[in-house]
Parts: C-alpha cells; sequence; structure tokens
C-alpha cells in the first residue's frame, strides 16, 4: 500500500532537477499532477510506499539501475505518427537528396548516413527509410542507412518488431502501403508489419541526447523534430551546436514545425522553415 500517493511541491521539485539534469527536459509546475500519476505506477510496480523512497531509489549511482530507465520512460512524451509533418519528406526528395547526390558524385562514397534522433516508436525512421528507398529507386549505385535512437526503451521495443495497428498507417500513400507494408491476416488481422528491406534499413539504439555525441563530421541528415519544445534555451543551444559538429558540411538538420532555433548561437544557415544546412 502506498503511503505517500500525493507528489508534494518539494518532491516535484526534486524529481524535475532529476529529469532535466539527466534528460534535459524541462518540466513546468503545470505538469506536477502529470507526473503524480506517472510515477504513482512505477511506485506501484515496484512496490514503494512513497515518492521519497522512489526517488531514493532511482538516484542510486548505479550504471545498471533499471529503474532509472523505468523512471525516464514514463516520464517521456512519445507521440508520433506515419508522415508527420510531410512537407519534410517532400523537401527531403525533391531538394535535399538531389544536391547531396550530385556533391557525392564523384567521391568513391556513395553510401549517405541518416539520424533519427528522437524516433520514438518508429513512425519517423521508417518513414524516412520508405522515402529514401523510393528516391534512390532511381539513382542506382546509392545506398542510405538509417540510425535511430530515442532514450525510451519502451518505445524501441516496439519499433524493432515494426508491427503497427491498421489505423496506424492511414497516413501512407497507397503505393508505399503495397510496396512497403504487410498486412496481417488471422490472428494478425487489424495489423500491418513494415517488410524487412526496410527495417533492416534502420539500426535502433538507446541514447540520450544529453551525452556527448561519438559521431563527429559522419552525419548527412538529422531528424530532430518536437523534441527541443521539451528543453529550455540552454540546453536547445548546446544540443543544437552538438547536431551541427556531427553533421557532413553541407548536411542537414529538420525540427518539429512547432520548434525554432532563432535567439540560439548556431552556425547553422536556414533553407526552409523549420530545416537548416551546415555550409
Amino acid at each position: 500500500m502506498l503511503l505517500n500517493v500525493n507528489l508534494t511541491d518539494e518532491e516535484f521539485k526534486k524529481f524535475s532537477a532529476l529529469i532535466y539534469e539527466k534528460a534535459g527536459i524541462y518540466l513546468k509546475a503545470e505538469k506536477k499532477e502529470l507526473l503524480n500519476a506517472r510515477l504513482s505506477k512505477r511506485l506501484r510496480a515496484c512496490q514503494i510506499g512513497s515518492f521519497k523512497e522512489y526517488f531514493k531509489l532511482i538516484s542510486k549511482p548505479d550504471q545498471k539501475n533499471r529503474e532509472f530507465i523505468h523512471f525516464l520512460d514514463a516520464v517521456s512524451t512519445n507521440y508520433t505518427s506515419f508522415f508527420r509533418e510531410i512537407s519534410h519528406f517532400n523537401y527531403l526528395a525533391s531538394t535535399v537528396m538531389p544536391t547531396l547526390i550530385k556533391e557525392r558524385s564523384n567521391f568513391s562514397n556513395k553510401e549517405f548516413f541518416f539520424w533519427s534522433s528522437a524516433s520514438s516508436s518508429g513512425e519517423e525512421p521508417f518513414t524516412l527509410a520508405m522515402v529514401l528507398d523510393n528516391f534512390f529507386r532511381t539513382h542506382p549505385g546509392f545506398r542510405f542507412k538509417i540510425m535511430a535512437t530515442d532514450i525510451s526503451t519502451k518505445v524501441l521495443q516496439k519499433a524493432v518488431q515494426g508491427v503497427y495497428a491498421a489505423e496506424q498507417v492511414n497516413n501512407i500513400p497507397d503505393d508505399f502501403l503495397k510496396r512497403y507494408l504487410q498486412r496481417g491476416v488471422g490472428q494478425s488481422a487489424g495489423k500491418v508489419k513494415i517488410k524487412e528491406n526496410i527495417r533492416k534499413a534502420v539500426s535502433y539504439q538507446r541514447f540520450n541526447l544529453m551525452h556527448d555525441f561519438p559521431w563527429k563530421n559522419e552525419i548527412d541528415v538529422i531528424f530532430c523534430r518536437n523534441v527541443m519544445i521539451y528543453f529550455d534555451r540552454v540546453t536547445q543551444e548546446r544540443l543544437v551546436n552538438k547536431f551541427y559538429s556531427c553533421l557532413k558540411k553541407g548536411g542537414y538538420l529538420f525540427i518539429g514545425h512547432s520548434e525554432s532555433i532563432a535567439g540560439i548561437k548556431h552556425d547553422f544557415q536556414q533553407v526552409e522553415a523549420t530545416t537548416y544546412i551546415k555550409l
């Protein structure tokens, strides 16, 4: 039985500070009830009687602290959909890829490296893989690979499976549906699965954007959409400049339509409303 089922203001501040320190997520005061509800589920799962005791558990300096991972899963927001903010994918196919291919045509390296940096349950990187596969059908000799990362292990597990409810794929064009998805039958009726060639084009791994990036001047295109809205300006600036450092010269950064990096220091040049290039 829970001894303390209501998160106090002081406890909320402590959890908020920990979330900010470890994940860069800034929780406003009005998120207290949401955090209370989500963490109450973890207290029940752990059979812990108070938020104070739970905080002690997740604060242990243990690299294998599994409950801390569950804690981050609980506080993360993971809304996504296939072909969300479709103008980005249209611009990628119509402008970005022809430009990159032209620049790469005289080089021996014909492979392009993409990063979906907040991939959630896989809809964004799989959309990206479908768009790129369709593009490269008319540009033989070139290849691509996609790295997809997220801080939440829960959504990554779903992404790796590549199975979705049929209503989740309503935004996918009909020709893409036929080419890249399999509809379930029998016990799998009402579900669809991403075909193997598209699943293999994406590699998933857990990664915290607050950590140091191991990639330097390696990536051609980064998608980081609808994530920075949860960060304060200091964290946004630090993150944008880390993205800049791991992009190749001539690489692109896509952010969400509701986001802006105006007012923070960076060296990107804007090419579209929410698209930037490293010159």
